[in-house]
């Protein structure tokens, strides 16, 4: 408004020749530049506790694929294979087909609702200490830590001028990060396929672009987003931050500053009195180690994690000033609101939206573990002949063709007798099977595999009154016992 004014009263737009001046312009930008965020190294509870999640959840994803289950002659022996060529999906003991995606509609409800659960609980405990985006940014600023020293090293080297040590520094950094992306790249891949097979492939020169292009896909993005978006990724990329605090309470535990205790803030020496002051000392250490660079005193924040570093980082400055720890804490803020009173506190887990979340879980899960101890291993299609609808044979007889599929979902080599029932008198022959007609046959399917048949299907003329009959196949497995049934019709000339 105030660039307009001035503008207005040097005659707009007029030109240098008209006698008027030139507009003036704003002098800098509105936009804020970015500002490297360098966290400073710190140790505590919290940072044990980021150590503890990133080695074991980087141990179970670069180990996962190479566990092996004996699934029996034929199977594929990865513990955990998504096998897309195959069609197939193996967990442990447990094969998926591809009409069992319902399962995996479950796990994305069983996680999102996890997700709720825990943030109404906790806080943000995913994004600080189990978000992908999170462990490796981790493990890229601990590479960079290593080579290029803790954060005042970095940054001193950052602002000075291109020397040898310069670069030989954020060279081996960098060449271990690309390092780590195509180890994170090639693991992805063989979540996807055979992992001894395809490495070795890949050592021997046989792999396809296909394969190869994806791992690279993955590895760039790997390197992009940890060694350089880092923070930018959870402020500016991710929507989960958007709408977490729909999952918040006045009872949700989250990374809190007890102001009421800690203002008026200021520097203080050691021998210091804080009777007549606040605990906090304003040493900015808070804000240094943070791995998103904010400061937690101006209160609850979007960009906040909740990783608890920072808590970390204050406790040792309470400890050498003798002074009470967890000025910085976890906690509601309901409690802070206490504490500030004078108070009694309490944790209250159990709230409507927790048991509810939890109860969700509860049923979603009983649903999914219900539908695997009774799910049939065997499958059957039935599909009636369009064109023509039935034939009239010689002898007077109707006669109907089906396309018959089984489905045999076990690992081993399976026969199944078939029969036929609904219309009196009928008999069936399949193709290739019997060249006379029969009630019953026996059919063979190879193992984890679809049996196609050919099946004709006849019945006395007499006993066909209408355009339309009932008829069903029956199914048994002779090895299992398992049973199936599928209705479908038998098509006539009528009565």
């Amino acid at each position: 408004m105030a660039v307009a004014e001035k503008v207005a009263k040097t005659g707009g737009g007029a030109s240098p020749a008209g006698g008027g001046k030139k507009p003036e312009q704003p002098s800098s930008s509105l936009y804020e530049d970015y500002k490297k965020v360098q966290p400073k190294r710190v140790s505590g509870y919290f940072r044990t506790l980021k150590n503890w999640a990133a080695i074991i959840l980087l141990g179970i994803y670069f180990i996962g694929p190479w566990l092996r289950w004996d699934r029996g002659p034929g199977a594929p022996d990865q513990a955990i294979l998504l096998d897309m060529s195959g069609r197939r999906g193996y967990i442990l003991g447990v094969e998926f087909w591809p009409q069992e995606i319902y399962y995996l509609t479950g796990l994305l409800i069983l996680g999102a609702v996890g997700l709720f659960f825990v943030t109404a609980l906790l806080g943000r405990v995913w994004c600080g200490f189990t978000c992908i985006q999170t462990v490796f940014t981790d493990v890229f600023v601990m590479v960079e830590r290593v080579f290029q020293g803790d954060r005042n090293e970095r940054i001193k080297r950052d602002r000075g001028p291109m020397t040898v040590d310069k670069v030989w520094r954020k060279g081996i950094t960098n060449a271990v990060w690309i390092l780590l992306s195509l180890a994170t790249g090639w693991t992805w891949v063989i979540y996807f396929n055979d992992a001894p097979a395809t490495t070795m492939a890949l050592f021997q020169g046989e792999f396809t672009w296909g394969v190869m292009g994806f791992a690279l896909m993955v590895a760039g993005f790997t390197y992009l987003l940890a060694g350089f978006a880092r923070e930018q990724v959870c402020i500016y990329m991710c929507p989960w931050p958007r709408f977490q605090g729909a999952m918040f309470d006045e009872d949700t535990l989250v990374v809190t500053y007890e102001k009421w205790r800690g203002e008026p803030r200021g520097f203080a020496k050691k021998s210091e009195s804080f009777e007549t002051r606040g605990h906090c000392v304003d040493c900015q250490l808070c804000v240094q180690v943070c791995p998103t660079g904010i400061d937690i005193r101006n209160g609850s924040q979007l960009a906040c994690i909740g990783c608890g570093l920072c808590i970390d980082a204050c406790n040792t400055v309470m400890d050498r000033f003798n002074l009470p720890r967890d000025l910085i804490t976890y906690d509601s803020v309901a409690n802070q609101v206490a504490r500030a009173k004078k108070t009694p506190t309490q944790y209250r887990l159990a709230r409507g939206r927790t048991i509810a979340y939890a109860g969700i879980m509860v049923v979603v899960a009983a649903v999914m573990a219900f539908g695997l101890i009774t799910r049939a291993r065997v499958d059957v299609s039935v599909l009636h002949e369009r064109s023509p609808l039935f034939v009239t044979l010689a002898d007077g007889g109707i006669r109907n063709g089906y396309t018959f599929k089984i489905l045999n979902m076990l690992p081993q080599e399976q026969t199944y007798r078939v029969s036929v029932q609904g219309v009196e008198g009928a008999t069936m022959t399949v193709v290739g099977f019997q060249e006379e007609p029969v009630a019953t046959t026996d059919l063979t399917v190879r193992p984890d595999s679809v049996g196609t048949f050919r099946v004709y299907v006849s019945a006395p003329r007499a006993a066909v009154t209408d355009k339309a009959m009932d008829l069903e196949f029956a199914i048994e497995n002779l090895t299992t016992g398992e049973t199936a049934e599928r209705d479908t019709l038998f098509a006539g000339p009528g009565s």
